[in-house]
């Protein structure tokens, strides 16, 4: 009887998984809306006379300028004090305030709404268009090497906010992600953020948004 074996394949190699282990986030996704218990949470010293609280750190960003230019406040000066760097129609442009890397922005609808699904069509569309916007900005500021872009629904997903959405934008640059960071819990910022928003809100405004009509 003639047997057939066919011939042993190379053994497959398989990479091992690589890890990235940031130890610093724990604190932030468990202690997340820990500063809800202090309220106002978002507004900064400078905007601190608006006497609400809408349990959010976006809308009580937004409610806070408001108050503070309808009281007096310049509107740059209220924005500049926010870190917002552009106003649009349905959403507005702010730098994070715990950023990654400089020139770390967030484009945020004006609704109060937690899922993409149930978002408004003309606020979803929008954000995308000031999404192109940021990354042509950023690129022309920063001249990064790469950009990051997406947003993180649900505060199992990462979310720091979960409760109002927002889509994260950031430069990158090879090697920014150093030891500083992985041992030292320490990033390294070359510039402040009363510097960063001096450069985004200059070239965020130089020209004027298109407005998106019903059928675009």
């Amino acid at each position: 009887m003639l047997w057939l074996f066919s011939p042993p394949r190379a053994s497959v190699y398989l990479r091992r998984m690589d890890y990235l282990w940031t130890p610093w986030r724990y604190a932030y996704l468990v202690d997340a809306d820990q500063a809800a218990k202090l309220g106002h949470k978002g507004v900064p010293p400078a905007l601190a006379a608006w006497p609400g609280d809408c349990h959010c750190v976006f809308c009580n960003l937004i409610a806070a300028t408001r108050f503070a230019v309808e009281h007096g406040m310049p509107a740059i000066d209220a924005d500049r004090a926010a870190n917002i760097v552009f106003r649009s129609q349905h959403s507005f442009i702010c730098l994070n305030a715990f950023p990654y890397s400089s020139g770390h922005v967030m484009i945020v609808p004006y609704a109060h709404q937690d899922s993409l699904a149930y978002l408004e069509s003309a606020a979803a569309l929008e954000m995308m268009t000031l999404a192109q916007r940021t990354d042509a900005v950023l690129r022309q500021v920063y001249s990064p090497q790469g950009i990051n872009l997406g947003m993180n629904l649900g505060q199992a997903a990462g979310a720091g906010i979960a409760e109002h959405l927002h889509m994260h934008v950031l430069p990158r640059w090879l090697g920014d992600s150093n030891f500083m960071t992985v041992i030292s819990e320490t990033r390294v910022l070359p510039e402040t953020l009363e510097i960063t928003w001096q450069r985004l809100h200059q070239e965020f405004n130089r020209f004027p948004v298109k407005p998106l009509r019903e059928n675009e």
